[in-house]
């Protein structure tokens, strides 16, 4: 599948129902597009199944309740309609969104209780994230935005607000040459990449940062069991800027971006060392298991 987003063959899911892809459109009024009323999942489906499917609907409706936007669907309802959409597209290898918003009703300002909450899951097939940084290590830029405090906004949801950021930070990026920039959060503790968490390599041992202010990714929570298992320790803390040169080796964790390795986060370099290569070959079999 190529082509632009809005313009290819196939079926979506919206609303309970199955529609032609290029007819799956939203009003213009719909309070998501004004007010960033919007959570979404990104999941990966390895050989017809989707890599902690429930865990991912689970989240997304947590994600609604966290907005004060309760999704009308069930875990249950939500796995049926992306195994619909992965039927309906003949897909065993793709990338699946599924999103949820407020849609275009009676209200048509900040509250919008009046208007429905839409939920719809599309999928298609995504190669590596990151392209050939997968391999030979991403190059990030150091954004010059942070991650909010969670007081200000409900950091722990996957929500579409909190990515604004992001995108102004991935462009900039991209245009110093990089794959990704890394966010400090509002204290100036190592955060994050843009849609992705970061672990380092100290002395054999793993750090990585404390979700207070930043998603727990999916992809994360399963590589810190994953390296548990392995017998490796695993340090969550705060990370401060001045300590990225002190790591050996430092690598990125999502549902995109697998896991990829980093060769370069500003003014320091890491290794795509033995540790980062055997997490991500040791991922790689899990998903596919």
């Amino acid at each position: 599948m190529a082509g632009a987003y809005d313009d290819r063959d196939g079926m979506i899911w919206m609303d309970g129902a199955l529609v032609p892809w290029r007819d799956a459109n939203v009003h213009i009024l719909s309070h998501a597009m004004h007010y960033a009323s919007s959570v979404f999942e990104g999941e990966r489906c390895y050989s017809g199944k989707i890599f902690k499917s429930r865990e991912h609907s689970a989240r997304l409706l947590e994600s609604g309740r966290l907005l004060d936007m309760p999704i009308p669907y069930s875990v249950d309802q939500i796995e049926s309609a992306k195994t619909a959409v992965l039927e309906a597209n003949g897909l065993k290898d793709a990338y699946v969104r599924a999103v949820a918003w407020r849609g275009a009703g009676e209200d048509m300002g900040v509250a919008a209780r009046r208007n429905p909450v839409r939920l719809a899951v599309a999928a298609w097939e995504w190669g590596a994230y990151y392209g050939d940084a997968k391999w030979q290590g991403a190059k990030l830029d150091i954004a010059k935005w942070r991650r909010p405090s969670p007081d200000t906004i409900p950091t722990s949801a996957k929500a579409a607000g909190l990515y604004m950021i992001c995108t102004m930070s991935k462009h900039a990026a991209e245009e110093k040459g990089c794959s990704d920039a890394l966010f400090y959060d509002y204290r100036g503790y190592v955060a994050e990449a843009t849609g992705a968490n970061v672990f380092f390599v100290k002395d054999g041992e793993v750090h990585t940062p404390i979700p207070d202010a930043i998603l727990n990714g999916i992809t994360r929570q399963t590589v810190i069991s994953m390296l548990k298992d392995m017998g490796i320790t695993v340090h969550e803390r705060h990370i401060m800027p001045e300590e990225l040169a002190d790591f050996s080796e430092c690598w990125l964790t999502g549902t995109a971006a697998e896991v990829t390795p980093v060769g370069q986060i500003g003014a320091h370099h890491f290794q795509v060392g033995q540790m980062t290569r055997k997490v991500a070959e040791t991922y790689e079999a899990l998903v596919r298991a």
